[in-house]
Formats: structure tokens, C-alpha cells, sequence
């Protein structure tokens, strides 16, 4: 569905001595994406996530590599690509001079919908969003959770095959966060391809069929949850000791129960996670 070849995408900033220097955000990222897929995009602070996802959905241009949208190319095909995707932000970005139904209205009208579809389709959206009796209330009047759930029905109005999500559940309580996992899986079961960006790791083991982990611009590994874990080994112990707390994996809870019992302090068994993969692999990226 998505194909990235060689992605570079290059800046001219200041160092400390005022001196301009080219810094690369995104430096040869190359990843496939397959259609129903929900992917994640994952990697720590400044890993260059927001700067991919922005060259990815046509609002920058990269240095030099192609994206490729089921064989399409932003150069030749912008307006059919622009079409095929829709973008979930992590701003609230809402007219809040306009009534929910208005904001989904004008998001109609800005993607060329037919007047005869626009009714139909918003009231589709909102009630797979659960939020039809939200139609004539303004935006701001909403909670946290039911703005989350907007931006997704307004994403989907023009129903795109290739669905961005940048922190789509960002300081939402528990509750409202897997409701909105289930509507990504959900999209996902029909087709929609998700690409997804969290800093809640759980969240990305509880969604994505696979995980491409970046640091500094580059990818540094790609593979699904479950095989992150069982690469790494998939029972942890965890203990405190002067260092901080320590973390050793084992392939067998067996194992593990030997290690922790050879340990001076309380041990804790379980089983891991790609939250300990990714702390593995981007602290040793960084040399920590």
C-alpha cells in the first residue's frame, strides 16, 4: 500500500557557535506499509516520527527519496493521493464557530463531496463515532474524548483507504482510550490502512500488526510486537539496586526463577513487553 524508498529529509539550522549546519531529521528511511495494516510509528523525542508523518501526508517535501501510494507518486498524482488519505492530528483543530455537524459539513465540501452524499455520510461517520446526538452542539462543549472521536469521523468523511493518527489518544483516561482502539481496529478489519504514532508503547503492542522503531532520523528495527519480545526473551525480572532498577530476559520463566533467586533483593517475574524492547533498543542507539 505505501512504499518508502530512501526518505531523507534535511534542515538548515544553528549550532551552538551560530554556525549553519545541515542536520538530517529523517536520514534513508526505507519501510513498506501492507493495506489493513495498522503500523506504528514509534521512537523517542526528536526521532524524526512527526517530520516522516508530515513528508508522508504531503505537508513537506522530502530532501530526496520517493513515497510511493499503491504505486503512486506525490509528484505525478498529489490530487488522487490527497483523496486516498485522511489525517487524524494530535491538535484539536475544530472551527469552534461552527456546530459539530458544520465542521463536518465543511471537511465534506473541502474534499468535493457531492451535496446528495454530505447528510448521509456525516450521519454514517458520527454514528460509527457514537457522537450522533452531538450534531448540533458546539465543539468546545465537548469532552476530551468525544473531540478525539470527532477528528476521527471528520478524517474519515471523504472515506479514505490510508488513515493517519498522530497520538490519537493523548491525556485520555482508560476508558475512553479503548474505545477508541476499538474503533481503529475496527477501520482496520474494513480495509483502512493505519499508520499510527504513540508515545503510550502499550498502546502500539495493544493495536499495531507491526512496530518500526526510529532514532536520530534512522530506522533501527521493524517487526512485530510479539517478536520484539521473544527476541529479546519473553519473561523479565526486575529488581532495585543502587544503580536503579535492572532488568534481565529470559527465554524461560524457569530461568528467570533461578536468576532472580541468585539475586540479594526482592525480584519481580513477568512477562515482557515492547515497552522493554524499545527501551533496549533506543538506549543503546543512544550509547546509554
Amino acid at each position: 500500500m505505501i512504499t518508502i524508498e530512501g526518505l531523507v529529509k534535511e534542515f538548515r539550522v544553528k549550532n551552538r557557535d551560530k554556525k549553519y549546519i545541515i542536520k538530517k531529521a529523517v536520514d534513508n528511511l526505507s519501510l513498506q506499509v501492507s493495506k489493513g495494516e495498522i503500523f506504528g510509528l514509534l521512537g523517542p523525542n526528536g526521532a524524526g516520527k512527526t517530520t516522516t508523518i508530515r513528508m508522508m501526508t504531503m505537508e513537506m517535501q522530502p530532501t530526496s527519496g520517493k513515497i510511493l501510494y499503491a504505486g503512486r507518486t506525490s509528484e505525478a498524482d498529489a490530487l488522487a493521493i490527497k483523496e486516498m488519505i485522511g489525517v487524524v492530528p494530535q491538535n484539536i483543530n475544530f472551527d469552534n464557530d461552527l456546530t459539530v455537524g458544520e465542521n463536518m459539513e465543511l471537511h465534506a465540501r473541502l474534499h468535493h463531496m457531492p451535496k446528495n452524499q454530505r447528510k448521509q455520510r456525516i450521519a454514517d461517520m458520527l454514528d460509527f463515532v457514537e457522537l450522533s446526538n452531538t450534531v448540533n452542539l458546539m465543539p468546545r462543549t465537548l469532552s476530551g474524548g468525544m473531540k478525539r472521536r470527532l477528528l476521527i469521523a471528520r478524517a474519515l468523511i471523504h472515506n479514505p483507504s490510508i488513515l493517519f493518527m498522530d497520538e490519537p489518544t493523548v491525556a485520555l483516561d482508560p476508558q475512553v482510550r479503548r474505545k477508541i482502539w476499538d474503533l481503529i481496529r475496527s477501520l482496520a478489519a474494513n480495509g483502512t490502512t493505519v499508520i499510527l504514532t504513540t508515545h503510550y508503547i502499550e498502546e502500539a503492542e495493544a493495536l499495531c500488526d507491526r512496530v518500526a522503531i526510529v532514532n536520530e532520523g534512522r530506522l533501527i528495527a521493524l517487526d512485530t510486537p510479539e517478536a520484539f519480545c521473544q527476541r529479546m526473551g519473553k519473561i523479565a525480572v526486575e529488581w532495585d539496586s543502587p544503580e536503579g532498577r535492572q532488568y534481565r530476559f529470559f527465554d524461560t520463566r524457569k530461568e528467570a526463577a533461578v536468576f532472580a533467586g541468585e539475586l540479594e533483593h526482592s525480584a519481580h517475574i513477568r512477562r515482557s513487553n515492547l515497552e522493554d524492547a524499545f527501551i533496549e533498543l533506543t538506549d543503546r542507539e543512544e550509547g546509554m
